[in-house]
């Protein structure tokens, strides 16, 4: 599977899944209903959910330039990384708003959050690959001169 389906199917199922997880942890955590927490982690998918298919095109259109397109375990935590540390920029203040709590406590909460979804991250990314196959940015291809 590849282009936009690949880029919507991977994103879609990452925030479903990601929000199965979210919704019950926020309601225990900070002693809310399901339902507010439910609401408040399908806004998150959604903001998640449109960095994602940001971060992924740019990811994307960066290491298809790069000599070697090889997903590697480095390139595989550099995407890890860029990923997080650009969502807890737009998370960070809606948390803080929507919880009513304070930015600290809403940075400490996303986290939290973080440290999960690095990991969550990193595994459905590598089984989303195994099960659809890499695209073509991480495809190696045969550069040769004259006949190959």
């Amino acid at each position: 599977m590849q282009g936009p389906m690949r880029k919507v199917t991977q994103a879609v199922l990452y925030e479903l899944v990601g929000a199965l997880f979210v919704a019950p942890v926020i309601a225990l955590a900070f002693d809310k209903g399901l339902m507010h927490s439910g609401a408040l982690a399908l806004l998150l998918s959604l903001l998640a959910l449109s960095w994602n298919m940001l971060f992924n095109s740019l990811f994307e259109y960066w290491e298809a330039r790069q000599a070697r397109r090889t997903r590697t375990l480095g390139r595989r935590l550099l995407h890890a990384l860029g990923f997080e540390g650009g969502l807890a920029l737009l998370l960070v203040p809606v948390m803080a708003w929507w919880l009513d709590i304070g930015w600290l406590e809403a940075l400490i909460a996303d986290i939290g959050l973080l440290t999960f979804f690095f990991f969550y991250a990193f595994a459905f990314q590598w089984a989303f690959d195994l099960l659809f196959g890499v695209p073509d940015s991480a495809k190696e291809t045969l550069l040769c001169s004259g006949k190959c």
